[in-house]
Formats: C-alpha cells, structure tokens, sequence
C-alpha cells in the first residue's frame, strides 16, 4: 500500500471520485445587488445610487436580497412530511427499548445491535395514502446485528407508540453510517496493513496517525466477487465489509483502495491485484 499511496500523495486519487460522491460540497451564493460592490465607495457607490433610483422609479429595481429565516420545526409532522427531530429520537427510543434485541451486537462488539437509518415509512395501505395529512405517522428504523450478520427493521407506529412489525433480512448491506467507517478507520489504522496510510498522513501533515478523528472519510460496501482473493474475503457480502476513502483534514486523498476491512471478522486484508 505505501507504494502506490505515496505516488498519490498530494493529489485527488482515482478513487476519491467514488469519495467525492458522498461529499459535501460548498457554493457560494451571490445575493442580488451585492455582487462586484464596493465598501468604500467607486464602482459600488455608483451602483448603489442607481439601485435607489430604480428603486424610486418602481420599474426594473434591483432589491437587497434578503435571507429569511427557515420555519421552526414541531414536535410533529403531518401525513408525508419528512421527520422532525423529535420524532427520530422518539422513533429510535421505540425501536430499541420496548423490545430489546437478544444478544445483538454493535459495530464495536458491544451489546444492543447497531442503529443505521430512521425513515418515514410507506404507507401501510391504500387509505393510509389516501388519507393526506391525516395518515398515520409510522418510522422504519434500521439496525445491523453484527452478532448474527442480520439487518433488523423495525416499524413503529409514532402515534401509539408500539413497534408495529419486525422484519429480519440476511446478505442485505445497506449504506454504512459514520459510526461504522470510523470503526473501519480504526482497525485500519491499528493494522500491520495500515502502515501505508501512517505513513502517508505523517508526510502530509508531520504528524502521527492514531485516530480516526485525525481523518475524514468516506466508505464502501464491499461484496465479494467470484475468484476474488483472499480467501480471507470471501464472506464479504454476508458479513459487512468497507473499502475507505481517507482523506487527511485540510489535505489530499490517500489511495487505500486495495484494503478491505471485515467488521463482521474484525480483519483487514488486501486485495490482490493480479
């Protein structure tokens, strides 16, 4: 991995294309009659005082743009409105608390399952849809069980207050959440295979790598593919695998593409490339 990392050092890898996808990024906004303007007078002085003319005239002015602030949020949300706050934290309380899942497992191995998603559900029937503001408020909120490689969703009725359904899938690997790709990260960095990202963090930045808070990241289901090798990999798709996109802070993209990390196994292996 040193290798082939280094020779990417300092620029955006092929890989972070994929990483970009999940990135944020950042516009500026222009707003209307502010563009070009001048604090101290010239140009922008001129242009105010045509903007107060135009303004005066009433035809073809440019008004000040002007950001309003966005509506407060309720407790609550009618018919298909997304889920305010209130209700993704009650929705996770239902889930997790009112039937406990046995024996489940965290990212980190610790007991009780690993929370992924909270998601208005569909509506459970025709009427529900037809029903407009009035139907009935319901989550879907999602869990991987690593203990047993199973995602877990549970349907909670937002009114009532009662999980509604549970439904178990195996082989499914949803979007990973921050949680797990910081997991990842660390078992990476505290790897014999995560020499190369070490060392390409301290040419950056002159300092030790030691946690995944030093980095951000961005991370892919891995699933393996027939004849792929290592071994070692095989069961990716059945247990839950990620390929990072590492990216120092304020820095480059570091190419760790050739790593696989096996949260399921709690391993990390490298791809071969022939």
């Amino acid at each position: 991995m040193r290798g082939s990392v280094h020779r990417h050092l300092g620029k955006v890898v092929a890989g972070a294309a994929v990483a970009a996808a999940g990135t944020a990024v950042m516009a500026a906004v222009t707003l209307p009659g502010t563009a070009g303007a001048d604090e101290g007078g010239g140009t922008g002085a001129g242009d105010r005082a045509a903007r107060q003319a135009g303004q005066q005239a009433g035809d073809g002015a440019v008004r000040p743009g002007v950001v309003e602030q966005a509506p407060a949020e309720g407790d609550r949300g009618r018919g298909g409105d997304p889920l305010t706050d209130d209700e993704i934290a009650r929705a996770e309380r239902l889930a997790a608390g009112r039937q406990p899942l046995s024996g489940a497992e965290d990212v980190e191995g610790e007991r009780g399952a690993q929370r992924l998603t909270v998601d208005l559900a569909d509506p459970e029937n025709t009427d529900d849809a037809d029903a407009g503001a009035d139907a009935p408020r319901r989550a879907d909120v999602t869990f991987y069980d690593y203990k047993n490689d199973t995602l877990v969703t549970r349907t909670v009725d937002l009114d009532t207050g009662k999980v509604v359904r549970t439904g178990v899938q195996h082989g499914v690997q949803p979007p990973l959440s921050r949680a797990e790709n910081a997991e990842a990260a660390r078992l990476l960095i505290a790897d014999p295979l995560g020499a190369g990202l070490r060392a390409d963090y301290k040419d950056a930045t002159g300092k030790e790598l030691t946690s995944p808070d030093q980095l951000l990241f961005n991370g892919a289901v891995y699933r393996a593919v027939p004849g792929a090798r290592p071994a070692v990999l095989d069961r990716c798709g059945e247990h839950r695998c990620v390929r990072l996109f590492p990216k120092v802070k304020n820095g480059p993209w570091i190419d760790a593409r050739s790593i696989v990390i096996d949260l399921s196994a709690r391993k990390v292996a490298e791809l071969d490339r022939r």
